[in-house]
């Protein structure tokens, strides 16, 4: 359970947060970059939600999707460095990344099949929804450069989440544009 009675503690004035697990590092460090990224993702989404009246069934997987991005971001605020934590800590599972595979699929079984690149637009629900996914991407891109630092882990099932999420937030947004049929398609070399 959370408690949350006092919102500053200057315990941050040095430059430095703590991990959920102990440590303090500084705020630049990659990992609290990469948790930082995923929060940064779930205010996004939580703007395009703002625009969702219409979409009751897209609301609702986007509010279970805002709470796993806790989930991750605890995750990742929390490394596994293979020695002993007197709780345990909370982790991203399959079952999470499945139920994203599985709402990509029913959505993407409405859709207009695509015949270019799609330019983020159409909708405000839909360019919104596009933000969300570009600023996804950016948390994915460092939570792989955070995999990839000696030292560090995030797990294969936290990777593949955010990387699910992209495609989610992709497919949600074409689907708020009548379902594909008012995407705005790329023209290659259209104003040359």
């Amino acid at each position: 359970m959370v408690k949350l009675n006092k919102i500053y503690t200057r315990t941050g004035d040095d430059g430095t947060t703590g991990l959920v697990s102990g440590p303090r590092r500084l705020k630049h460090d990659l990992r609290v970059e990469a948790y930082g990224e995923i929060d940064e993702t779930n205010s996004v989404i939580g703007l395009a939600r703002q625009h969702l009246s219409a979409w009751p069934a897209i609301d609702a997987m986007l509010m279970r999707i805002q709470n796993d991005l806790f989930d991750l971001g605890a995750d990742l605020a929390a490394p596994d460095t293979g020695e002993p934590l007197e709780y345990e800590p909370l982790r991203i599972v399959q079952a999470q990344v499945d139920r994203l595979e599985a709402e990509i699929d029913l959505l993407n079984a409405d859709l207009q099949p695509l015949r270019s690149f799609v330019l983020p637009g159409g909708s405000a629900a839909a360019a919104t929804l596009h933000i969300a996914r570009t600023v996804a991407r950016r948390a994915e891109r460092r939570m792989v450069e955070l995999q990839s630092s000696e030292g560090e882990v995030v797990s294969k099932e936290a990777v593949a989440y955010i990387n699910r999420l992209s495609d989610f937030l992709f497919v949600a947004a074409r689907w708020t544009n009548d379902q594909g049929r008012s995407d705005v398609l790329w023209v290659p070399g259209k104003n040359r």
